[in-house]
């Protein structure tokens, strides 16, 4: 018989562990064409960005089977009450936004485990378990151990809580947002201003220091040159970003796509 090939990408709790730099993108459009083609760009996550992104469940469920084909790893930013029908579609992690405190970590470690861990609603007729070709224990067993939980710390009094919360067992990454943090500070989006540069080298190297993987926005190879002296090796860009960027070099060019200069991330 055949083996089957299961839907359920379980490589990105090791990957975080490993200790090297994981570079990916975030992407908001609604395409599993994009998600392949992130694949096949050679990153090693997307981040399907349902907190600020356009996607309905349906398509979201439709990316991560685009990742999974490409072999690239699907992580879905999304909101609390979307996390058990986003684990049920697939997902190799989620990454939540606004995150305060430890214990609202630890809460979220219980809204991702299964029980035995957590308090998951158990089911194995979804695609995270193979429409019931993959079911009982050995789908429970799977999923508490090859589903990240990601956190985001996007405020002040996140950041100043950054070793506690990345102290939390079941926390397999802690990203920092600069871009919410700015605004938070009252510095709008001058995520490089000095103040708040300050808060972010904090939060990266209290995460570190706790033993935990620390993530960040880095848009520019500078970017991650400088976060991961702090500590930083789950870096990720922004997909409409790159593509804006590429197509205001092809229109300065006069649509030329050979005068386009090749992008460095």
């Amino acid at each position: 018989m055949q083996a089957r090939y299961h839907p359920l990408d379980d490589r990105l709790p090791g990957m975080l562990r490993s200790g090297r730099a994981l570079r990916g993108v975030f992407n908001s459009l609604p395409s599993p064409a994009i998600v392949e083609m992130c694949g096949y760009a050679g990153f090693d996550f997307v981040i399907i960005d349902n907190e600020h992104g356009s996607s309905g469940l349906e398509t979201t469920e439709n990316m991560l089977r685009a990742a999974r084909a490409s072999g690239i790893v699907p992580v879905v930013r999304c909101l609390r009450q979307d996390i058990s029908r986003i684990l049920d579609m697939g997902a190799s992690a989620v990454q939540i936004p606004m995150v305060a405190s430890a214990a609202e970590a630890r809460d979220l470690v219980q809204q991702v485990r299964y029980p035995g861990v957590g308090r998951r609603g158990s089911a194995f007729s979804p695609r995270a378990a193979g429409y019931g070709a993959f079911p009982g224990g050995a789908h429970t067993e799977r999923s508490n151990a090859g589903i990240a939980l990601i956190v985001m710390l996007e405020t002040p009094e996140a950041v100043a809580q950054a070793g506690e919360i990345a102290a939390v067992e079941g926390v397999n990454a802690v990203f920092v947002g600069p871009n919410d943090l700015s605004h938070a500070m009252g510095y709008g989006s001058d995520w490089h201003s000095p103040q708040v540069e300050a808060e972010i080298e904090r939060a990266l190297r209290a995460i570190s220091t706790a033993g935990n993987c620390a993530g960040v926005i880095a848009l520019t190879p500078e970017d991650e040159a400088k976060y991961g002296q702090w500590g930083a090796r789950y870096f990720a860009g922004v997909t409409t970003g790159l593509i804006t960027h590429a197509l205001q070099q092809a229109s300065a060019a006069g649509g030329r796509l050979d005068k386009v200069a090749s992008l460095s991330y």
